[in-house]
């Protein structure tokens, strides 16, 4: 299955629930206003691509169709697409030309941080890059376990310390390992949560600093793992871990289980973080690099 059919498949909530709304909506008008833009905004928040997004995007096609002259209200669906494509265009893929190059992966519990780490790991080992995994989620035995799983499907190596250990000491380990072995691709997991939020991003900060130290001049991705299906409470959780972690990057999970699939948009705009990455399916092929233009063609087409 290509790239467009499976963003296709995976946005179909999301679609259903948009082009349904927007359909019904265009039927009623005879020409575009202010009251058609009006509704519009409103369909778009309840897709949870947030106020102020709503309102930038109906603001761009609105200029669209001044300075094209359009009159038919039917021709804002395309008009929505192309608007969609430039606000989430730039920044997409990761920045990893070093040798080696780390992948630092956060996120809350439940999201699918140990699943996605996973699926990245496969992905590299395909395209014959050496991969070394860094178990750094040492306050849930279950974590490690699960990460050990994923190592094993993906034919990766990985380094772990027992339960409760100190998560930036297998950090360290993991860069040697990496260092010593030639790996191409160092990915570390993280806690999601420890005894209070603070607690969390110190520990954060102390990984980064870790990396730093040992890799100094090496490609560093941040990748916040968020969870789709929690539409606005996602764009809350981004701003949180991007004022503390310096994200450079979302991996946008479980994006086929929700109507919400909207989020992608409020991401982009409120805080000026590219999506990298979008889950819409439980196999391993089913993390795919997101593309601007096919998500707005997922988004707005009528299959």
């Amino acid at each position: 299955m290509g790239f467009f059919s499976k963003i296709g498949a995976g946005l179909k909530k999301t679609r259903d629930s948009i082009m349904n709304s927007v359909n019904s909506m265009l039927h009623s008008f005879t020409k575009i206003d202010d009251e058609l833009f009006e509704e519009l905004e409103e369909i778009l928040i309840m897709a949870d691509a947030g106020a102020s997004t709503s309102a930038r995007i109906c603001e761009l096609v609105r200029g669209k169709v001044k300075e094209r002259g359009e009159t038919d209200p039917a021709k804002i669906k395309d008009l929505l697409a192309e608007t969609v494509a430039e606000l989430l265009r730039g920044g997409q893929e990761l920045n990893l030309r070093t040798k080696p190059s780390v992948i630092l992966v956060i996120g809350v519990n439940g999201v699918g941080k140990t699943t996605t780490i996973g699926k990245l790991a496969s992905r590299f080992k395909r395209e014959g890059k050496k991969v070394i995994l860094g178990a750094a989620d040492t306050f849930r035995a279950a974590a490690i376990e699960q990460l050990e799983v994923w190592a094993g499907r993906a034919g990766v190596e990985l380094v772990k310390h027992t339960e409760g250990s100190d998560p930036a000491a297998v950090v360290f380990d993991t860069l040697a390992a990496a260092r010593a072995r030639g790996a191409d691709v160092v990915i570390c997991d993280t806690a999601g949560r420890l005894h209070n939020k603070k607690n969390l991003m110190d520990e954060l900060a102390k990984i980064s600093r870790v990396i730093d130290r040992e890799l100094p001049g090496a490609d560093k991705e941040v990748l916040l793992v968020l969870d789709a299906t929690t539409g606005q409470n996602a764009v809350n959780q981004a701003r949180e871990f991007k004022n503390a972690a310096g994200i450079t990057g979302i991996v946008l999970t479980k994006l086929d289980g929700t109507a919400r699939g909207g989020v992608v948009l409020a991401i982009r705009e409120d805080l000026d973080v590219p999506v990298k990455f979008v889950g819409v399916g439980e196999g391993v092929d089913d993390l795919m690099p997101f593309d601007p233009e096919e998500f707005a063609r997922g988004l707005f087409s009528e299959e």
